[in-house]
């Protein structure tokens, strides 16, 4: 059955440039002077490959994120740098530095994560659960200030930012999608690094400590890797919720694994689901393509009410 998964998945990343609302031939895409190369090269190949690295690092984040805080709620966005990224974003809109909204996106990013470890490390007694509660306040703020520029901003400035916060997968070219391939890659190998120090974490600090393991250093490390990551990925995409929660919990209920052996299984599904949640934005017959972020949330929220239920029954 596993393998069976794993042949449906290349075969959807493989077919899924071929489908949308403008159709495809296999035979003209290497044609330069035809429009199916434009279309197959600049969009729809880069689509696919932001949604891949996209989905892969958020599903990687999630379950980092449900180790190190022992919490099966927790996401990518929990700590608010996802708030800080889209704060950015939206500042740059605002105020007329449209070309520069990823750059924006990820100093807000930044600034989060140096906000958040700068707080929490002047906490009596840091922990994990300070710096969630830090990052919480600081999405509230976010959400205070995001509030204010919506009310700052033009009509058409307040539909860019509404559309940014829904999540676009929408790139040209090869080039925009290094960045995204780049964190990816650097994330899953800073994870696999530290696989046997998240097995150990999973049980608990003492025990880790006890093991030999740098706690506040490894949760550090991993934690600031994380956030770093989500800050591009956010600074580019928006902001796509959902994806981070529901595909490792999907993953650990069928391989039946703790997370340490997960992280390169959660990476791929996690890529292979938010293509196949692009596929579906692309193809619902909509005069344009409904934002990643509403398909995410359509699936995921149904699955997150699973969760808190199934957790209240324990």
């Amino acid at each position: 059955m596993k393998y069976i998964f794993i042949i449906l998945s290349i075969a959807l990343l493989l077919t899924a440039p071929f489908f949308g609302q403008i159709e495809l031939h296999l035979f003209n895409i290497n044609y330069t002077a035809s429009m199916d190369y434009k279309l197959f090269w600049d969009l729809r190949l880069p689509r696919i490959i932001v949604a891949f690295f996209t989905g892969a690092l958020l599903g990687l984040s999630g379950l980092i994120f449900q180790s190190l805080f022992r919490n099966p709620m927790s996401t990518p966005f929990t700590l608010g740098v996802a708030s800080g990224a889209t704060l950015g974003s939206a500042f740059a809109i605002v105020f007329g530095f449209v070309t520069l909204v990823p750059i924006f996106g990820f100093f807000g990013a930044l600034l989060t994560i140096a906000i958040l470890f700068s707080i929490a490390s002047k906490i009596k007694g840091y922990d994990t659960s300070s710096l969630l509660l830090v990052g919480i306040a600081l999405s509230f703020f976010y959400s205070a200030s995001l509030m204010i520029l919506f009310y700052l901003s033009s009509q058409s400035q307040s539909y860019e930012i509404l559309r940014f916060t829904m999540g676009s997968l929408d790139v040209v070219g090869i080039r925009d999608t290094v960045p995204v391939i780049v964190v990816s890659i650097l994330l899953l190998f800073i994870s696999l690094q530290y696989k046997k120090e998240i097995k150990l974490l999973l049980t608990s600090y003492d025990n880790a400590f006890l093991k030999g393991v740098e706690v506040r250093k490894i949760n550090t490390i991993l934690l600031v890797s994380v956030s770093i990551a989500i800050g591009v990925a956010v600074s580019i995409t928006g902001p796509i919720g959902f994806v981070g929660l529901i595909v490792p919990h999907i993953l650990k209920a069928i391989y039946k694994k703790s997370a340490d052996k997960l992280l390169l299984i959660t990476f791929f599904y996690s890529g292979i689901f938010l293509v196949g949640c692009d596929l579906i934005a692309r193809n619902l017959g909509t005069a344009s393509d409904v934002p990643i972020g509403v398909v995410t949330s359509f699936l995921g929220a149904p699955f997150f009410i699973y969760l808190i239920i199934k957790r209240e029954k324990r």
